[in-house]
């Protein structure tokens, strides 16, 4: 059962979650033209009248990208501007993830991007784990689209129909994520999260051209790696190798650093020292407790 925050951000104000209400005509909920951002907040551990947002600048940024796909123009700096107003209304003293909405707000039928208006709004849910502390994985049998024929460099609504079927599919033949490989038959990413695997020390992960969305987590898991001195390698990934790498892991906002114990009946090594050295430098980071990374962290003050 999800646990809202109690104010969103709806049609340019502030009020409470319950009275923000959407038309059933409204085109986006027929057409899939949204786009979606996606962040975490905490309870700064060293003082609760304190929130602390990991990588706000760049959920902004990229939620900005977005939306011009949708020939839209919403700033980066409005959209962090009204998340901090929200975070400062809300006043959550739990984990809490935030959920931006970018979509076309106007009534009525013809899927198109002109002459029709468009609206930002924000809403936030509490939430602490997304998934379990390692997840077992099939590989789809559904394929991870193509930037041909959608723009993959966005995070829109309509492509999460594709995760969808493939999260169903694997929760309902008893694993707990989808694995999606592309139209070339290579490793993509899960059904919200990039993919990372470890062969013989090296970090390697799908790069851009594999139809993966460009993750922030994912962007900042090689950076730690980078300045750990991990080797790293953006390149094709084989679905053979998920079966014999010694360690792979998923990472996204919500996911954080999720190990795989198992993909489809292959069990992985139980031992995880690259992946574990990530996530424990990751929750230092997140929370504020790098000072190296500060800057990755913005301190909201409750007040």
């Amino acid at each position: 059962m999800n646990s809202f925050l109690a104010i969103a951000y709806f049609q340019q104000q502030f009020l409470p979650f319950d009275e923000a209400k959407l038309s059933i005509a409204t085109h986006a909920l027929h057409y899939g033209t949204g786009a979606v951002g996606g962040l975490r907040g905490i309870p700064n551990p060293q003082n609760p009248q304190e929130i602390l947002l990991f990588r706000l600048e760049r959920h902004c940024q990229r939620l900005s990208n977005s939306a011009r796909f949708l020939h839209y123009d919403l700033a980066a700096a409005t959209i962090k501007t009204r998340i901090i107003e929200f975070v400062q209304r809300n006043q959550p003293q739990q984990p809490f993830y935030i959920r931006p909405l970018v979509y076309t707000a106007g009534l009525g039928i013809a899927p198109r991007l002109h002459q029709v208006e468009k609206d930002f709004l924000i809403y936030g849910l509490y939430l602490d784990s997304y998934l379990p502390n390692e997840v077992r994985c099939r590989i789809s049998s559904w394929s991870r689209q193509a930037d041909a024929s959608l723009p993959l460099r966005g995070k829109l609504t309509s492509a999460y129909i594709v995760s969808a079927l493939a999260k169903t599919e694997a929760v309902e033949s008893g694993f707990d994520e989808a694995i999606l490989l592309n139209a070339q038959g290579k490793v993509s990413e899960a059904s919200g999260m990039n993919v990372f695997i470890v062969r013989d020390g090296q970090l390697i992960t799908p790069g851009v051209e594999q139809d993966i969305l460009e993750g922030i987590t994912r962007d900042s898991v090689l950076t730690l790696a980078r300045d750990l001195g991990i080797p790293i390698c953006e390149r094709a990934v084989d679905k053979s190798e998920l079966l014999i790498a010694d360690e792979v892991f998923l990472c996204g906002t919500a996911a954080k650093i999720t190990p795989i114990c198992q993909v489809e009946n292959y069990c992985l090594p139980s031992a995880r020292p690259i992946t574990q050295m990530l996530q424990q430098k990751l929750v230092a980071i997140t929370e504020n407790r790098e000072p190296h990374y500060r800057e990755w962290v913005d301190t909201i003050f409750l007040g």
